[in-house]
């Protein structure tokens, strides 16, 4: 029995950090971090890969190291190195192994297909709100396709036998996770398999993004309409080096404290990317900010802000940072819809954003599936929580240039899940902070 280990220790071993925010500026430029969404499947499919493949990367989280150490315990030998991460494939599989995927909940629905179509009787375990996080309707169709699974809702989830090929029914308004899962293992399967997913189909861009990695390393997808088709007996063929992409999610936080305070340049975005966060820009414009964009560079600068109507469906991951972005407004109403899913996050991220933007002072309340926010221009300071939610915790840093006080934040190390150097990014630009004992 091989458990994950090694790799992740650093970020377990983290200590609980708070830390007092003050009002500050943001003046400046950053180079944007590699994109977890993009390294997360980059390293799949290297590790299902005929030959070695080098990813270039310059950035290492919490989620990519446990993406890392669990295809590791499935046989992959891969390592952090200058420049990126080497990833020797795996070329014998493992008959049982435990993948311990920490907090991440890409890990766990992303390699569980995988692990059954390479036949590995695996136990899957993790902390922090993963157990809470659903696995329906996935486990389901893994289950009608010769899967045996432990007991439902019994945390960690052990998955036995080797999943068939087949005709696979998948909502697609939960989790587009389960689609890509499905997509880089049903390739490995003997025969051909259908993908239906269910509209309406949210976070598309994701699946975008799944299908591009597919391409890169040789691997057949025809979609049509609301079904994929994946030929059985694929081969996966490295191009021996790739790049990830720099981060639109992460980015947007730094962006959009160019829009509320300041002017801010961030490098080393691809404006032609399937990232879904991109859309970033074009609210941020829409809301009023002043937008340069140039040959590998964007600069957002300060301007008079309003707010504006919002559909989430497909950036869920924004909500957070476009309500930062709406409290700082100096006219009108943002409403933000179709961001029901956040619930199942890392935190309940509606309430989470309401309840800390209530306790600043912000005028906002709570729908079945978003989020209202009056304007407020400057909002109060006060005690908050970052929810071990490393989204939320970025987003309450940014808030404190508009704070008429200090912000107290409890928990901050939370942003180790995606953008450990967050910190020392936020300082450069004018962020002000300091870690506190309580």
């Amino acid at each position: 029995l091989v458990r994950s280990r090694g790799l992740g220790d650093v970020y377990k071993r983290q200590l609980l950090m708070n830390i007092r925010l003050k009002p500050c500026r943001f003046c400046g430029e950053v180079t944007a971090i590699s994109s977890k969404s993009d390294a997360h499947r980059l390293l799949i499919a290297s590790a299902l890969s005929d030959r070695p493949t080098f990813i270039r990367c310059n950035a290492r989280s919490a989620d990519i190291t446990a993406t890392v150490n669990c295809l590791n315990s499935l046989g992959a030998d891969i390592k952090f190195v200058d420049g990126g991460i080497s990833v020797k494939p795996i070329k014998e599989k493992r008959k049982s192994a435990v993948l311990d995927c920490n907090e991440s909940g890409s890990t766990i629905r992303f390699l569980l297909p995988v692990a059954a179509s390479l036949g590995t009787n695996t136990e899957f375990t993790g902390s922090g709100r993963l157990p809470e996080r659903p696995l329906s309707p996935l486990r389901e169709q893994m289950e009608a396709h010769g899967v045996v699974f432990s007991p439902i809702n019994v945390f960690p989830v052990k998955i036995n036998g080797k999943m068939i090929s087949g005709e696979f029914t998948i909502k697609g308004n939960i989790s587009s996770q389960f689609i890509t899962g499905l997509l880089f293992a049903l390739p490995l399967l003997n025969g051909n398999s259908i993908i239906n997913v269910i509209p309406p189909v949210e976070s598309r861009p994701y699946i975008d993004m799944t299908l591009n990695t597919l391409k890169k390393f040789g691997i057949t997808v025809t979609e049509k309409s609301n079904s994929f088709f994946i030929p059985g007996g694929q081969k996966y063929a490295s191009p021996g080096t790739v790049e990830s992409e720099g981060d639109w999610s992460n980015s947007a936080f730094f962006l959009t404290a160019g829009a509320v305070s300041g002017r801010v340049t961030v490098t080393g975005l691809d404006v032609s990317s399937v990232q879904g966060d991109k859309q970033i820009l074009t609210i941020l414009k829409e809301m009023g900010a002043e937008i340069t964009v140039e040959q590998g560079s964007i600069t957002v600068k300060k301007g008079d802000l309003h707010g504006i109507n919002i559909d989430a469906r497909n950036i869920p991951d924004l909500v957070p940072i476009i309500s930062v972005a709406a409290a700082a407004a100096n006219d009108g109403e943002t409403v933000i819809t179709g961001a029901e899913r956040l619930k199942i996050k890392e935190s309940d991220r509606l309430t989470a954003v309401y309840e800390s933007l209530k306790t600043l002072g912000v005028d906002i309340s709570k729908t079945d599936d978003g989020l209202v926010i009056n304007k407020t221009g400057i909002v109060g300071g006060g005690a908050v929580s970052g929810y071990n939610d490393h989204r939320m915790v970025m987003a309450l840093s940014v808030l404190s240039a508009v704070s008429s006080g200090d912000i107290i934040l409890r928990g901050a190390e939370a942003v180790n899940k995606s953008y450990p150097n967050f910190f020392e990014d936020f300082s450069s630009l004018g962020g002000s902070y300091n870690v506190i004992n309580s």
